[in-house]
């Protein structure tokens, strides 16, 4: 079986032939300039929205006069609930009050924006269902966000995340294989590479991963 096809709006096809209105190749239904995603990253919702409500429902804070962004690598897999709180939704915090009020003055509220630090996902990140990214998250390549888990900061390549607050909860991989794959950034071969390279990526096997890897 092939990989999905990366144009495809619904990559996932039921056994009945009909396509699953429920899990998305974000690259074909969110256009927006604030939001960037990468080819083969899905998301799924047992509720879906219209197909041009997906950048609103993952990343409802990110308007187009927003002045952050919300990046997300190739291959990642965003399960349901997943919402990606970024800076737009933040208030002043160095005054005395935390009350927006240029937001309710037409005079200021062009360019008002106090905090305006991106979210950038890496590739091949799995997010759990219901987890949160906040603002100025940087999610390294591999990672896996737990169920529920609240992400902050900077989270390493191939670590697992859990809680609240996330923290590191174990590395999925040795230090000296997690240099091998960062190099090896399998996710930016050409994709008859990565389908044949597939037995190797499913049994984790960094070695045998290597033997694929474009001369």
């Amino acid at each position: 079986m092939p990989l999905p096809d990366p144009d495809a709006a619904h990559p996932i096809i039921l056994p009945d032939g009909t396509a699953h209105a429920g899990t998305v190749h974000l690259a074909k239904v969110i256009d927006h300039p604030c939001i960037e995603v990468g080819a083969f990253s899905y998301a799924s919702d047992f509720d879906p929205p219209e197909p041009d409500g997906w950048a609103a429902r993952l990343a409802p804070y990110h308007f187009p006069f927003s002045q952050d962004r919300l990046v997300i690598g190739r291959f990642c897999q965003i399960a349901h609930g997943v919402r990606f709180i970024g800076a737009s939704a933040n208030h002043e915090t160095r005054g005395i009050s935390s009350y927006p009020f240029a937001v309710f003055d037409p005079e200021r509220m062009a360019g008002f924006q106090p905090d305006t630090r991106d979210i950038v996902i890496g590739n091949d990140v799995w997010l759990g269902y219901g987890a949160r990214v906040l603002a100025g998250a940087r999610i390294g390549h591999g990672v896996i966000v737990g169920a529920g888990a609240v992400v902050r900061g900077e989270v390493p390549d191939y670590a697992v995340v859990t809680g609240n607050p996330g923290t590191v909860a174990r590395m999925r991989f040795k230090e000296s294989e997690i240099a091998r794959l960062a190099s090896l950034a399998w996710w930016d071969w050409p994709v008859a590479t990565i389908d044949a390279a597939r037995s190797a990526l499913e049994a984790g096997d960094v070695a045998a991963l290597e033997r694929f890897a474009p001369a």
